[in-house]
């Protein structure tokens, strides 16, 4: 599953030019991905046509990287989540590539950050119990000969911020732009002959 969500997200090296249409477009879709075309089109005041091929857009320059359901590590039996640092040995930097994947396929990992700094990655993952936690950074880091040092960290709570839009706006107000929905009128011209 790593390998297919590495495949499918694009990256974006710089930034895609996006008109208010497309801002509005991604705050619905982060709000509920599950947004059917039709609504969505109505929303922002375009033809479903239209809508569904600037969604095609964004997701084709990577923008939207992908839709996928938010799921609780708790309710599937991993309700323990912590946050492991590693640093590896310097003569296993060459390899550092194959590293984030290797560590992305672990069981229970939920994300690999590689960082700049002291740490080399971070891995989020969901564990079974603080039995699994320890088993996991034993067995597949502390073990390992390229591993120099781990730093386990609990996560006690995950808050998440508001959904990036790509708004420029910042502070208390950056929500309280909306754009105004255009109507969508019927042709109104009378019918030739």
């Amino acid at each position: 599953m790593a390998g297919i969500r590495a495949a499918a997200a694009k990256k974006v090296r710089r930034a895609v030019e996006l008109d208010e249409v497309d801002h509005e477009i991604l705050r619905v879709l982060a709000a509920d991905a599950r947004t059917p075309n039709n609504v969505l089109a109505a929303h922002v005041g375009l033809a479903p046509s239209t809508c569904l091929m600037r969604v095609r857009r964004l997701q084709d320059t990577g923008v939207i990287r992908g839709f996928h359901a938010d799921l609780a590590p708790e309710a599937l039996g991993r309700p323990l989540q912590a946050i492991v640092s590693v640093r590896l040995q310097p003569n296993a930097r060459p390899g550092i590539g194959s590293f984030a994947q290797r560590f992305a396929a672990l069981p229970g990992v939920l994300n690999v950050f590689f960082l700049a700094g002291v740490n080399d990655f971070q891995i989020h993952l969901a564990a079974r119990s603080a039995d699994d936690l320890r088993d996991f950074v034993v067995k597949n880091l502390s073990a390992s000969r390229d591993v120099a040092a781990t730093e386990t960290n609990l996560i006690f709570e995950h808050i998440t911020g508001p959904p990036l839009t790509g708004d420029r706006q910042t502070g208390s107000d950056a929500g309280a732009r909306k754009v105004v929905p255009r109507t969508v009128r019927p042709n109104t011209r009378p019918a030739r002959r």
